[in-house]
């Protein structure tokens, strides 16, 4: 099952969705036109550039930049808008990503849902570019989750983990890392937990990667709602009742936000 609650301590640091799509040649001028149709939920706009990047290792004197060969692409152009909601959307030539920092909901009893940002991005992309089809889709949520106690008993009764702590004691381990791509019907799914300290304790962190490949542009949201209930289904498999209610619990940030 989906789980709907809304909690007002999640455990979710980040949530990505993105699409992916053949290089766009004239994305240049379309994004104007793309920027005046968002700029009632996105009003923030900038133009930066990811370049390439290459190091040369000169010995002891460590390692100089330098730059890359000049018939080779020297940098990418990123359109990045941000809402004043947390909500941060990148345009690529390529690609088209969304991020939210601050993730209470998908799609429960909550005003700021992010399907809803999805979909208003979505629909308005799709007016502009006319892109069919979608190379590939994808949903990601990072989550890091609290460990009270650092042993086996605490571990086991907080998580249905997938680490072989029989065999190696969390209480001894430094750190875990555990990480499988499988098939999920017609989608897939990257799993990974690593266990490590942050900030003088330590935690378990849950990274869920949902994607599917070659999705007609109509889809897009319905192959995203599907996803979401992939990673869903595979979080609660992973928690269990404290976790719950760790994140029912109100803090002093959230009862402020």
């Amino acid at each position: 099952m989906v789980i709907k609650e809304v909690f007002p301590n999640p455990t979710v640091k980040q949530v990505v969705f993105q699409i992916k799509f053949p290089n766009l040649f004239y994305m240049e001028r379309k994004i104007g036109d793309l920027q005046l149709k968002i700029m009632k939920e996105f009003p923030k706009s900038s133009l930066l550039f990811r370049r390439q990047v290459v190091f040369v290792d000169v010995g002891p004197e460590g390692r100089v930049e330098v730059p890359p060969h000049f018939d080779k692409e020297f940098g990418k152009k990123i359109w990045q808008f941000k809402s004043d909601k947390n909500y941060t959307m990148s345009v690529l030539t390529d690609s088209l990503d969304i991020t939210s920092e601050f993730h209470k909901t998908y799609a429960g009893d909550d005003p700021n849902k992010f399907r809803d940002v999805i979909e208003f991005v979505l629909r308005h992309f799709f007016e502009v570019t006319s892109i069919p089809i979608i190379n590939r889709v994808g949903l990601r949520y990072v989550d890091e989750c609290p460990l009270p106690s650092k042993d086996n008993e605490t571990f086991r009764s907080w998580y249905n983990s997938v680490f072989p702590i029989e065999r190696f004691n969390v209480a001894n381990a430094n750190e875990m890392h555990f990480r499988t791509v499988s098939k999920r019907g017609e989608y897939y799914l990257m799993y990974a937990e690593t266990l490590r300290k942050i900030k003088d304790e330590y935690k378990l962190i849950l990274d869920f990667d949902g994607f599917a490949h070659d999705i007609a542009s109509e889809k897009c949201l319905e192959v995203t709602d599907r996803l979401h209930e992939v990673i869903s289904e595979e979080y609660e498999a992973t928690i269990k009742e404290p976790v719950y209610e760790y994140m029912r619990q109100r803090t002093e940030v959230t009862e402020n936000v």
